[in-house]
């Protein structure tokens, strides 16, 4: 009796197991025609460039290089190298065409002297780089080949938060690898990379993956992976991607003449808030505030003033502060645009004729100088991150580069770790620091042996420092 009701809860049990099993197959995605059908799509991009230029895999503040030793020689900084030999880091990037064009990261092949591009099937090609852009971390290879398997793209305004999505790259140098995942959030974005809305994703991204593609389950690229959070320098549950329709505008640009142009009307703007939507006299918290107009510039001429409140750009509404960098950006200079601002409490209609972002082409430019100019800041000992938004404000400068870390020359020249360099000093004339590579375009003007003699803010107190090249 005991035997029969044992075998009987036995069958019962295993019933339910079986139902249970085969309910979760029907409920889970099946990856393995997608990776089929789109992996050959992925390549696997390594890159030649001067020592201490390699990039670290690139995330927000607070990471960490440290990974586990067993994986320690895949990464670029593990090479312990003489100061003339050349440094190996990996990427990842896909095809948009059949006649071998390939998107990727910017930071992926920024500062390369060479680029090799692997295939799936093993074939290794040289890889040419057309053009980047910096701002939005997008770069275009070429590859002298046809019959290229093509990726096929996605609407990204159509991914859905918890939809589940894809990734193929090379993580670590382990070529093709697959990691899988969910939207987190959509419209992410960081003050130093405004034109981006970056999706969010809780796929694993590690270093290598930078520039791999995004697939959603119909097998459709809706981004390009690009940054992880992370304290550790390995995958922490928070990834970031850029959307493609962004990434194709950007490599058309670059494309056709090489660089990327994009639109500004020169305000300083912020969030509006609860308090301040009641002290303007706001009925709702939409549109981007404006805090500061710029001399002579597009919003000035139009008529801006501070305290304006810009709830409508052309045909597109904004509803936050973050909606007007990208869509100012993604307009061509010298547009005549119509603006809606509410001031006063009333709704008013500007014309406003887009200016364009200073320099706009000099990231691109960049890309086909030699690319041991920025090895330059370590020659100086300086290793230098832009500033933006409120860290610039805390410490009452209008630009900067901050030193996160002084060592030989800097040291000697007693800079510190988290002084500010506001200027670069040439034949008399102060030339602002406003981005990375107006360092090194300065540096680029230098005799091999000069100084290079910056204006350095620290705390309140500004000086001159002069820093020698060893």
């Amino acid at each position: 009796m005991i035997r029969r009701w044992c075998s009987q809860w036995v069958l019962v049990f295993t019933c339910v197991a079986g139902v249970s099993a085969s309910v979760l197959a029907e409920t889970l995605p099946d990856f393995q025609r997608l990776v089929r059908e789109h992996g050959a799509s992925v390549v696997n991009i390594s890159v030649s460039q001067p020592p201490s230029v390699a990039p670290a895999p690139r995330g927000l503040p607070g990471d960490n290089p440290h990974v586990p030793d067993f994986l320690r020689r895949f990464l670029p900084d593990a090479p312990q190298v003489e100061p003339d030999d050349i440094e190996q880091s990996q990427g990842s990037g896909f095809f948009i065409s059949d006649d071998g064009y390939i998107l990727t990261n910017a930071h992926v092949v920024g500062d390369a002297q060479s680029i090799q591009v692997r295939l799936l099937d093993r074939r290794v090609f040289v890889g040419t780089l057309v053009g980047l852009d910096r701002r939005a971390d997008i770069a275009l290879l070429k590859i002298d080949a046809s019959g290229l398997p093509a990726v096929r793209l996605g609407a990204p305004d159509s991914v859905s938060v918890g939809e589940w999505v894809v990734a193929i790259g090379s993580p670590f140098g382990f070529e093709n690898s697959v990691t899988a995942g969910i939207v987190s959030a959509k419209g992410r974005v960081f003050p130093e990379e405004s034109f981006v809305p970056f999706i969010q994703t809780d796929v694993a991204i590690n270093p290598g993956n930078s520039g791999g593609p995004l697939f959603n389950l119909a097998g459709e690229v809706v981004g390009i992976n690009a940054q992880i959070f992370s304290r550790t320098g390995g995958f922490m549950g928070v990834s970031f991607a850029i959307p493609i329709d962004i990434a194709m505008d950007i490599q058309t640009q670059l494309r056709k003449a090489g660089k990327v142009e994009r639109g500004r009307i020169g305000v300083g703007i912020q969030e509006v808030t609860a308090a301040l939507a009641g002290a303007f006299g706001l009925s709702s918290l939409d549109g981007a505030l404006v805090g500061s107009v710029e001399p002579d510039s597009p919003a000035q001429r139009a008529g801006v003033r501070a305290g304006d409140v810009i709830v409508r750009f052309g045909d597109q509404s904004v509803q936050r502060s973050d909606d007007l960098p990208r869509i100012v950006a993604r307009m061509a200079p010298g547009r005549e645009v119509p603006m809606d601002v509410l001031r006063g409490g009333e709704r008013q209609t500007l014309q406003v004729t887009l200016g364009q972002w200073p320099e706009a082409d000099r990231a691109t430019a960049h890309a086909r100088r030699p690319a041991s100019k920025p090895a330059q800041w370590s020659r100086r000992g300086l290793d230098l991150a832009a500033l933006a938004g409120a860290r610039l404000k805390s410490i009452g400068a209008p630009w900067g580069l901050e030193v996160r870390k002084a060592e030989g020359p800097a040291a000697r020249a007693r800079v510190r770790e988290g002084d500010v360099l506001v200027a670069a000093v040439e034949d008399g004339k102060q030339t602002p620091l406003r981005t990375l590579d107006d360092l090194d375009a300065a540096l680029g003007r230098l005799e091999a042996q000069a100084p290079l003699v910056v204006l350095l803010q620290r705390g309140t107190a500004r000086s001159f420092v002069a820093i020698e090249v060893p």
